[in-house]
């Protein structure tokens, strides 16, 4: 029986983050949160008793917080919020993606400073464990008072309101909740607010792409190696001394990975000696210099990102302990932004210079004797040629992505919201940067394949010769042109589900 995942508002990692949103691990509520909620859902209703003056519980939002609610309209107020910011357009979040806001909506309402119920979180713990998901369109969020526009469309489900979906079926969410045996919700007190005020669809796409980010710099490597052997290159410059010397810990993780991979190399063997060549070019050289930052990167992505799925990102916050909720900018998503800016911009790096080894791969001038496009038959048949061209144009497609989107601000909410991050913006960004990057490797880890194909019968280094085998369980050796596109589509779809990086190691 799998273990669930129990949220509580504190521990939630990464790691849970792909248990739930890709492999389905069901969900539950910790009894301490549950105690916790109680306790901040008592502040609110003490509140609301009283006639105290709260923003987003008897008042408006935004511009309209001088706006006082009467005390006959306070459910009519969180139900009105829920479907007036429920304003998203554009291409919906995937499966995943919706999955992981999911969860990290309920975790952040788990932490307990939102004031709601727990209701609320064994609603979206029972969607998620029956697979029920609304569609959610990507475009619509600046990031500034949260992911408005994305998390109401989360919200409305939860009311009964719109559709649902559970894989190719599609319904009213009234229908799909009855059929999973769940019930709409009624909103309380501050309990619209809540459920869309908050980083968690940015936060669940970034969570998602940071993974991946680190299984394509997995692969970066063994591509690079099967890249390095089949252009008879030297594993000199992946010597510990060098790496050691300069003291980076990306750098020095990525060309201790390298030696692993390129360990008992008889390919290596044959040239080592009367190979008048001192150095290789930079592609191949200078692998740790560049791989390296990008573990960097991701290590540094993770922390922000990590941290952000146990963050309080409500406004206001209810204290507990004090009686009191405090209005505060939790909800701004600059933090996450910026991050996501930076790890496009690194992996755009991990694209160029793989496109610059399909290059030295493919390149008759290049490629020390391999054959021309390394195609058997050169001439009639142009091999790779038109590979190293789709490479060169995702790798371009990323540095255009790769310019930031969190230095950008539009003032918005009648200028209550002057500085915004576009969060939402630099996460979708960095997920097609990543499809690329995928792309890109796959379309290497076919090249090298073919090159290590022309060097048999010596054998490339265990690893290298390990990733070799992985290509030709999927991919045929080009003999006659044939359709690139399924063979690239196909490594790349691997390179997602991980077939090449079971076992593999390469972390700081």
């Amino acid at each position: 029986m799998t273990t669930p995942v129990v949220l509580d508002g504190q521990s939630l990692t990464l790691d849970d983050v792909v248990a739930v949103a890709v492999h389905r691990v069901p969900v539950e509520l910790s009894p301490a949160a549950r105690a916790r909620m109680d306790k901040a859902q008592a502040v609110v209703s003490a509140l609301v008793a009283s006639g105290a003056v709260a923003y987003g519980v008897t008042t408006g939002f935004g511009k309209l917080s001088d706006v006082a609610i009467p005390p006959d309209r306070l459910d009519e107020l969180q139900v009105s919020l829920v479907r007036s910011h429920a304003a998203g357009v554009g291409p919906l979040l995937s499966e995943r993606e919706t999955r992981a806001m999911m969860l990290l909506r309920a975790n952040v309402i788990a932490k307990g400073f939102s004031g709601a119920r727990p209701l609320l979180v064994d609603l979206l713990a029972g969607m998620l464990n029956a697979g029920l998901y609304p569609p959610v369109p990507e475009q619509g969020s600046v990031g500034a008072s949260g992911d408005l526009a994305p998390l109401a469309h989360l919200a409305l489900s939860l009311i009964g309101e719109g559709d649902l979906l559970r894989g190719e079926e599609r319904a009213s969410a009234v229908t799909m909740l009855s059929a999973a045996g769940l019930a709409p919700a009624r909103l309380g007190p501050k309990e619209g607010i809540t459920l869309i005020n908050g980083t968690q669809a940015h936060t669940g796409i970034a969570a998602l792409a940071v993974v991946d980010a680190h299984r394509l710099w997995q692969v970066a490597h063994l591509a690079g190696a099967m890249s390095l052997e089949a252009l008879l290159g030297t594993p000199v410059a992946f010597d510990a001394r060098i790496h050691d010397a300069r003291g980076q810990l990306g750098q020095a993780a990525s060309a201790a990975l390298l030696r692993e991979l390129l360990q008992a190399s008889e390919i290596r063997e044959s040239h080592r000696h009367g190979d008048n060549r001192v150095q290789d070019a930079y592609a191949l050289r200078c692998m740790p210099q560049v791989h390296g930052p990008v573990l960097d990167a991701i290590d540094f992505c993770a922390g922000v990102i990590g941290r952000e799925l146990n963050a309080a990102t409500d406004n206001p916050l209810v204290f507990a302990d004090t009686g009191e909720l405090l209005s505060g900018g939790n909800f701004h998503g600059q933090s996450v932004a910026m991050a996501l800016d930076f790890l496009a911009i690194a992996m755009t790096n991990l694209a160029t210079i793989a496109e610059r080894r399909i290059d030295r791969l493919v390149n008759p001038d290049l490629n020390q004797g391999l054959p021309p496009m390394l195609s058997p038959d050169a001439g009639v048949n142009s091999g790779f040629m038109m590979a190293q061209v789709t490479a060169a144009s995702l790798a371009s497609e990323c540095k255009v992505l790769s310019h930031p989107a969190s230095v950008d601000t539009i003032p918005t909410d009648g200028n209550k919201e002057d500085v915004v991050p576009m969060a939402m913006g630099a996460a979708w960004k960095l997920r097609r940067i990543l499809g690329n990057v995928r792309h890109i490797m796959a379309i290497e880890l076919m090249c090298a394949a073919q090159g290590l194909d022309c060097r048999a019968p010596l054998r490339a280094g265990r690893g290298a010769a390990r990733g070799h085998q992985l290509v030709r369980e999927l991919v045929t050796p080009l003999g006659q042109d044939r359709v690139l596109s399924t063979d690239i589509i196909a490594l790349a779809s691997a390179i997602e589900r991980g077939h090449f990086t079971t076992g593999m190691g390469g972390t700081a």
